[in-house]
């Protein structure tokens, strides 16, 4: 089957898949034609030219080769910063993986690749019965995880590869993203994950005291898809 997309999710809230995300794109636009990025649920909005947007879905729409309607490419944006079926009640709206996996759906028709970027964890509720891992698992995508490098990531990203596993997805990659620049062993906390996650180390990403750019770190990162496509990691 032909690559057309992935899942990101992270160990934890904060830990740079947006910035990820939006690398893929970037990357995987040398060899697709028409790629887009997607937040399902995007929690915590800002007032962007009069319209109340997620902060993420700008950096994934200015990472896309091809625009789709605000509907399409986050179908559920949701004015508190909350967990999405927290933020979800507060809203009075109701959230479903059906409404989701609709949206999807329809952007394969509209793009060559989909880049889907989770939000928080793994197995972040939705609604009163449904995570965004049954979303990932309905797309049945490869999934890419995001480590955010601080004391605890060892733990959380063990944790999540056995989750992601025991739900049947295939986990392409993970990269390392250097979110706590004081963190002690740095290095050795890397080599520990590549030598116990179960699939390939797609490098990492250095700390940076500004905003990072994700078309430099698609560049410059020298990771296993500049050497070979994501896609041949899923093949």
């Amino acid at each position: 089957m032909a690559f057309d997309g992935c899942f990101v999710t992270g160990t934890d809230t904060g830990v740079g898949k947006t910035l990820v995300s939006a690398a893929l794109l970037h990357t995987l636009a040398r060899h697709h034609r028409r790629v887009v990025g997607m937040k399902p649920v995007a929690a915590g909005l800002i007032d962007h030219q009069g319209q109340w947007v997620s902060e993420d879905v700008l950096a994934l729409r200015a990472a896309s080769s091809v625009a789709v309607s605000p509907e399409l490419e986050n179908p559920v944006a949701l004015p508190d910063p909350l967990a999405p079926h927290l933020a979800a009640q507060r809203a009075g709206r109701s959230v479903s993986v059906a409404e989701l996996l609709a949206a999807h759906r329809a952007l394969k028709e509209r793009a060559d690749v989909v880049v889907v970027e989770g939000a928080g964890g793994w197995r972040v509720p939705v609604n009163d019965h449904e995570t965004l891992a049954d979303l990932a698992k309905a797309i049945g995508a490869p999934v890419v995880l995001v480590v955010g490098l601080r004391l605890g990531c060892l733990n959380h990203a063990l944790l999540t590869a056995e989750a992601i596993r025991a739900d049947g997805l295939p986990l392409a990659g993970w990269v390392a993203n250097a979110i706590d620049p004081d963190m002690a062993c740095r290095d050795e906390n890397i080599d520990t994950l590549r030598r116990w996650l179960p699939a390939p180390w797609l490098g990492t990403v250095p700390h940076c005291a500004g905003t990072p750019d994700a078309r430099q770190i698609a560049l410059n990162l020298p990771i296993a898809w500049q050497a070979r496509r994501l896609d041949e990691l899923v093949e």
